[in-house]
């Protein structure tokens, strides 16, 4: 079929795309480069399609299917948008990405090379073709730029030269593309979306989330517009989910069940009821967690698995909480959070503990019960503190003990309580001993990047002391604000504030935070001590061997650098990575390391190993994720072009 005639099957809604297809990923080095494939005629592939009644076609976008037998693309998305963009100055009813990626699309007539629009290069150059502007215009194109370029004697030589090209280039829309038929009686949803997958394993697979919402997009296609919204108001409050967690959220609330697969026979009043609950059940216990935890942000947000539990509890409760219930339901999620509930076997524990809040009553302490006897002991000792930097599961918890208690700001004296900061005054992480004194002093990056060596301070405060050492300015602090130094558990004997005394300084504060953490965390059980008593002889376990998790973000400069390229990646249509990935013991749920940036499932989900980005780290942390079948790459740029050359260039050929 030739080019032209399938974009006009699109607009007259005989082809469009099946609603479990994702959204268009390609960049403009993949169109530059698919265009010039055309114009020189080289083989781009052929097309698959669905064909199928259109009165039982589930399909993407806002358009009408023509009646009959209609085409959904299975396998052609990507070149048969980029074309149908160019072609039309637009995108087809069915896109769902950048349409930067196809607008501007230059052709240079003398060298034949296809780029994107650069005023400074091309404004003033008449060789420069708007490709879009010709495709649209036709063969009346052709004679405007003909005439443009008769005027200029230094190109009148050349144009029957230039009248050919221009010819061959609207002569894409000439091209014949082979396409491929799936179809019959027999071609269920769940048979189409097989041989989806199989066809495009080289581009990205269907997940279970994914066909779930293509069967809840069927029945009710705004929805998942609808959860778009929803996600977009959380992120504008500082917190990021991703459409598979709301999914499982809104899974929890509609079936009580963590398998998308009880989502399926779901109609679609069911669902769009489950996410109004699900929804307003997620601000519920983000303004629990936030207010009174004080986990307020996207970076201190851990135990996210947990929330769809909570929401569960809280959509059947149905009730405002007590604070006793409250604080209860909050004590459960910080320890998931802590000890890694659901970092290993996922759905299988979020079932077992969807199970346990099934009748509400005795609901939670069913769930504490079953954390314990999953956890061991629940009291925390200073080795838990052992850890490094960014990214440990206690990052989260000491950010807690600062917005939860008596902590006070350096510089100014004043409390650093969550209701008395708010959201738009971010505290900044404080290095107590400064990183780069401490390495003069031989002390390693784990070290110097010690969860004990930090504090949370504003950026004023942070700033002011600079690059100091606590023995010059603990004084001044404690002689401006008494007490603030005590009310961040910094040791109070100045012996250990001198840099050669640093190990012995870590292991005092260790203690004063452990004992805080054990505190705040009693105060959440009202006073009952059933589930947080100290054990007999001293020793909570499980306590790795080691004490300490290996890996870490070293520092906001490279958090931000790991961020930017998250952002690159989302922008080539692919998974965003999980920053600071808590690696576990798949067994003990133990933390083992924390990979900076990985894609445990890969970039491909389904079809390619898993993936970690992990930036000035030592070799047995590079080793540790080789061992457990990570493709490790120690640089943005290495991780860019395996990206680039072995992902985006072999994604769906079209």
């Amino acid at each position: 079929m030739k080019i032209s005639t399938i974009l006009d099957y699109i607009d007259s809604g005989f082809m469009a795309l099946p609603e479990f297809q994702r959204g268009y990923v390609w960049n403009r080095e993949q169109v530059r480069a698919f265009f010039n494939s055309l114009y020189h005629r080289y083989p781009v592939g052929g097309l698959l399609v669905w064909a199928t009644e259109s009165s039982a076609a589930d399909y993407r976008g806002g358009g009408q299917l023509a009646s009959g037998i209609v085409k959904l693309l299975l396998d052609g998305q990507q070149r048969i948008t980029s074309l149908y963009g160019v072609d039309r100055r637009k995108p087809p009813e069915f896109f769902d990405g950048n349409q930067a990626a196809f607008t501007g699309l230059q052709f240079h007539l003398q060298d034949e090379s296809f780029e994107f629009y650069q005023p400074v290069k091309m404004k003033d150059d008449p060789l420069w073709i708007d490709v879009s502007e010709l495709m649209v215009k036709g063969t009346s194109g052709i004679s405007h730029c003909i005439a443009r370029l008769s005027a200029s004697p230094e190109h009148g030589s050349r144009i029957n030269e230039y009248m050919s090209r221009l010819l061959h280039l609207l002569g894409v829309k000439d091209i014949d593309l082979h396409i491929d038929e799936v179809t019959g009686a027999d071609k269920s949803l769940d048979v189409v979306v097989d041989i989806f997958n199989r066809v495009n394993s080289s581009g990205t697979t269907l997940t279970h989330a994914d066909l779930a919402l293509a069967k809840i997009c069927a029945d009710w296609p705004e929805a998942r517009n609808k959860m778009k919204a929803r996600l977009e108001t959380w992120r504008e409050a500082g917190y990021e989910f991703a459409p598979d967690w709301l999914l499982r959220a809104i899974n929890a609330v509609v079936t009580g069940e963590a398998r998308f697969v009880h989502l399926h026979d779901r109609g679609a009043e069911e669902i769009k009821d489950g996410l109004h609950r699900a929804a307003g059940a997620i601000d519920s216990a983000l303004n629990m967690i936030g207010g009174r935890l004080g986990l307020d942000h996207n970076r201190v947000l851990f135990g996210r698995l947990a929330i769809p539990v909570m929401v569960r509890y809280l959509d059947r409760r149905g009730t405002a909480l007590g604070e006793h219930e409250r604080d209860k339901l909050l004590f459960w999620y910080v320890q998931a959070g802590m000890w890694g509930r659901f970092s290993s076997s996922t759905e299988a524990m979020i079932d077992r503990d969807l199970a346990a809040i099934e009748e509400i009553e005795g609901g939670l302490d069913r769930l504490l019960d079953q954390l314990r006897h999953w956890r061991g002991s629940l009291w925390v000792e200073p080795d838990h503190f052992h850890v490094s930097t960014l990214g440990a599961r206690f990052y989260p918890v000491l950010y807690m003990l600062t917005r939860m208690g008596e902590a006070r700001d350096w510089g100014t004296g004043l409390a650093l309580k969550a209701e008395m900061l708010g959201k738009m005054s971010a505290l900044e992480v404080h290095h107590i001993f400064p990183r780069s004194r401490l390495y003069d002093h031989g002390y390693s990056r784990t070290k110097a990047n010690a969860l004990g060596n930090f504090c949370f301070l504003t950026k004023d405060t942070n700033l002011s002391i600079s690059n100091r050492l606590p023995e010059a300015y603990f004084p001044e602090i404690e002689a401006k604000h008494p007490g603030a130094l005590a009310s961040q558990w910094i040791p109070t004997d100045p012996t250990l504030w001198r840099i050669d005394n640093y190990r012995d300084f870590l292991e005092a504060r260790k203690t004063l935070l452990a004992e805080e953490t054990n505190r705040r965390l009693a105060a959440l059980l009202h006073g009952d001590g059933r589930w947080l008593q100290e054990p007999a002889g001293g020793t909570a376990a499980p306590v790795s061997p080691s004490g300490e998790v290996l890996g870490s973000i070293a520092n906001e400069e490279e958090e931000s650098a790991l961020e930017a390229l998250n952002e690159w990646v989302a922008a080539q249509g692919l998974p965003r990575g999980e920053l600071a990935y808590d690696f576990a013991d798949e067994k003990t749920g133990e933390q083992k390391a924390v990979f900076d940036l990985a894609w445990p499932n890969g970039l491909q989900p389904g079809l390619s190993r898993p993936v970690a980005v992990l930036l000035d780290e030592g070799a047995e942390v590079i080793a540790l994720a080789n061992g457990a079948g990570y493709r490790c790459f120690t640089t943005s740029a290495s991780f860019r072009r395996h990206v680039e050359a072995d992902l985006l260039s072999r994604a769906e050929s079209g």
